[in-house]
């Protein structure tokens, strides 16, 4: 029997009373675990197979599925959970980590970093310049790195830059004839992309800025890990449409 503390970051129904999650844990990575009869109605696995149940978990390991027996709340989150736009980022950064995984691979740094991302939207920091920063950290697990410390072609470390999707980071004012499709971007962006990308989040402070630069800095992550990642997410076609909702 093992014991983990972990957190619910995929569910499945199967059949009419069972659920398949995945748990992203502290101890050993993304697992997952049959939960036996948790879409019953008074069934002690119920919560514990929710979307974003953050806990203790009990199970049975085995080469395939395990099995979950037991699950004790650590943080119930529930700011998240009561609101759709919090639930909707919180949702897409869970999808990242399962897409960006491998089953029983322990990674202490995105266990931490999802936990504290998630943390941070609970006490009610910008869920949208958190989930930049998070997105900005999985450059390098998703092996999409970009350079934000200088001119990818001569590196140059002082503005103005524009950003180079083809060639996976910033150029500067001498540089940017190479690539003639480069993304115009402010001082401001570029110094806070560079910020995000080496920033300890366990520091974080207070966040405040001028929804034009989210707004750049969110194009140019969007542009770059459509063209390089190869992750297609629901969650995120789901922000994409909230954020066309809000603009209208």
């Amino acid at each position: 029997m093992e014991k983990a503390e972990g957190i619910v970051i995929k569910t499945i129904n199967y059949g009419e009373t069972n659920k398949i999650i995945t748990v992203f844990t502290k101890e050993h990575g993304k697992v997952g675990l049959m939960a036996r009869g948790a879409k019953k109605t008074k069934s002690r696995l119920s919560a514990a197979s929710q979307l974003l149940f953050f806990g203790q978990f009990l199970y049975q390991k085995s080469k395939g599925l395990g099995t979950l027996y037991q699950g004790e709340t650590i943080e119930p989150l529930r700011n998240i959970k009561a609101d759709i736009f919090k639930m909707a980022y919180a949702a897409y950064i869970v999808e990242v980590i399962d897409k960006l995984t491998e089953q029983n691979v322990r990674n202490p740094f995105l266990y931490d970093l999802l936990i504290r991302i998630l943390t941070y939207i609970e006490e009610g920091v910008d869920p949208e310049v958190l989930t930049l920063i998070f997105d900005v950290k999985m450059m390098g697990p998703a092996g999409i790195e970009a350079r934000f410390d200088g001119c990818v072609h001569c590196g140059e470390e002082t503005g103005p830059f524009s950003f180079s999707v083809d060639r996976g980071g910033y150029l500067c004012k001498r540089c940017a004839h190479t690539d003639e499709h480069a993304l115009p971007m402010s001082a401001a962006a570029a110094r806070l992309l560079r910020l995000f990308k080496h920033i300890d989040i366990s520091r974080l402070g207070k966040i405040n800025l001028k929804p034009e630069t989210v707004k750049e800095m969110k194009r140019i992550m969007t542009v770059y890990y459509d063209q390089y990642s190869g992750l297609h997410l629901k969650s995120k076609r789901f922000l994409d449409q909230m954020a066309s909702f809000e603009q209208k």
